[in-house]
């Protein structure tokens, strides 16, 4: 799941999915908190190989995914290609209205636009590519 989009959160709290990142995101999917300041959707195949890996975990190791997972929301693409973001996660991240969806590889990101303006321009210089790229021996 690759580029960036600028899109607005509608007035019934619906965001739209470009065509591009729908087919690998799938109809349904799943949305939850970050580690960054932002949304993630995971593809429902993502969603169900990450609960594998997690149930494979002891238990109080299980706990410590409890807000990964309360924060969580299965979504449902319409036939216009949105989806309903719930208050409760847009409110986590402060998106209100214009938001920059980010195709991050396997996932996608939901960033309030002016948040992520000052990620990208920290994150897209010449040193920190070079970095990321000796990093993957690139």
């Amino acid at each position: 799941m690759t580029g960036k989009y600028e899109h607005k959160i509608d007035a019934k709290g619906r965001l739209f999915i470009p065509s591009s990142l729908r087919e690998e995101l799938g109809e349904v999917f799943h949305v939850t908190i970050s580690v960054e300041d932002c949304l993630t959707a995971y593809s429902n195949e993502s969603w169900d190989r990450f609960l594998e890996k997690v149930k494979a975990m002891p238990i109080r190791k299980q706990t410590k995914m409890r807000p990964f997972f309360s924060n969580a929301a299965k979504c449902e693409l319409d036939s216009q290609g949105r989806f309903l973001l719930p208050q409760k996660l847009r409110d986590k991240c402060g998106l209100v209205k214009e938001v920059t969806v980010v195709g991050s590889g396997t996932f996608i990101q939901f960033w309030d636009s002016e948040k992520f303006a000052i990620i990208d321009d920290q994150e897209t210089t010449p040193d920190n590519l070079a970095e990321v790229m000796d990093e993957l021996d690139f």
